[in-house]
């Protein structure tokens, strides 16, 4: 029997983050996905290092994979150092990457990673979303309603 999913993942030490991704797209699902590394990706993972700010998923031949996401090369690696921006496999279900494929070729939608982290038994991992992209003017009114937010919280302060 499958354990259950839950909203938020077991996320022991965030290594990136796509802060960016939340402005300008609407997320609908959250997936937890492993991720292909050799063993010089991994420890520059570790160390800190690593960006996912400008990278995207791709269904191809009925795998996804992660491309433009860079993982510099690790300091004390050798000749058999990896290549910083080179794509990675994702590891998911049958089921979930046919759902990915259908959501992005019909419903024009896009799979985003949110973050790349290490879960609580140190496996590296990747939170991708299904997202649908923001126009100008759904940007404008996020910024319009985080500003009224932060509005919204200095008055309660002065207030109390």
């Amino acid at each position: 029997m499958a354990r259950p999913h839950h909203a938020e993942f077991d996320k022991k030490k965030v290594v990136a983050e796509n802060r960016r991704a939340r402005f300008d797209y609407f997320v609908e699902d959250v997936f937890e996905a492993g991720i292909v590394l050799t063993g010089t990706e991994v420890k520059s993972l570790r160390f800190g290092e690593g960006s996912i700010a400008e990278s995207y998923a791709e269904v191809k031949n009925g795998e996804v994979w992660l491309v433009n996401s860079n993982i510099p090369e690790f300091s004390h690696g050798n000749r058999f150092n990896h290549v910083p921006k080179r794509p990675r496999k994702l590891l998911l279900k049958e089921r979930e990457i046919a759902k990915f494929h259908g959501a992005v070729e019909r419903k024009g939608m896009t799979l985003v990673p949110l973050s790349v982290y290490f879960n609580s038994r140190g496996r590296a991992k990747v939170e991708l979303a299904l997202a649908k992209g923001k126009n100008a003017a759904d940007k404008r009114a996020t910024v319009k309603e985080r500003d009224w937010k932060r509005e919204q919280s200095r008055i309660m302060r002065e207030h109390s």
